[in-house]
């Protein structure tokens, strides 16, 4: 008899993503992205962190306080770095997992890169300029969009 406790495709990229996320050094929101092709065949990963080269304990990781000081010029998001990460040559009708809804500058390369559909599992961000911009950016260009429950299941990954 199969076993019936097997992770379904969403569930497994989306898992891929937070265990990417897992990888970030930001103290207050990690993120990770999946990005899967049309046979579903993972083509990258990434999550928010600093610029190769540019060292996680030099930058600042504050989110207030003088602009230079705080993190937002400085740090890469997650679906930015899964694109930059892509060695290939054509993403064309892939789709991200990503584990926040992208912020409108990440829309733009998905769009860009020719991704076809965001499964997102948190949008904390919903209603803020960015975030409208975002969607409003994906539905002119016929990004499909859904958001991916939390469904509860445990995964146990020991090392």
């Amino acid at each position: 008899m199969k076993n019936t406790n097997y992770l379904n495709w969403d569930e497994y990229f989306m898992g891929i993503a937070l265990l990417s996320a897992k990888r970030s050094k930001d103290p207050n929101t990690c993120v990770g992205a999946c990005i899967v092709s049309t046979e579903n065949r993972i083509l990258s990963v990434g999550y928010n962190g600093m610029p190769r080269g540019c060292s996680d304990d030099e930058y600042p990781w504050e989110r207030e306080g003088d602009e230079l000081n705080t993190k937002y010029f400085y740090v890469c998001h997650a679906e930015l770095n899964a694109i930059l990460n892509y060695t290939g040559t054509n993403m064309k009708g892939a789709r991200v997992y990503t584990t926040l809804f992208p912020c409108n500058e990440c829309t733009k390369a998905l769009i860009q890169a020719g991704i076809s559909e965001v499964i997102y599992q948190s949008d904390k961000y919903d209603q803020t300029p960015s975030n409208i911009a975002a969607k409003r950016m994906f539905t002119s260009a016929g990004v499909k969009l859904r958001q991916l429950p939390v469904t509860g299941k445990d995964v146990l990954i020991s090392l």
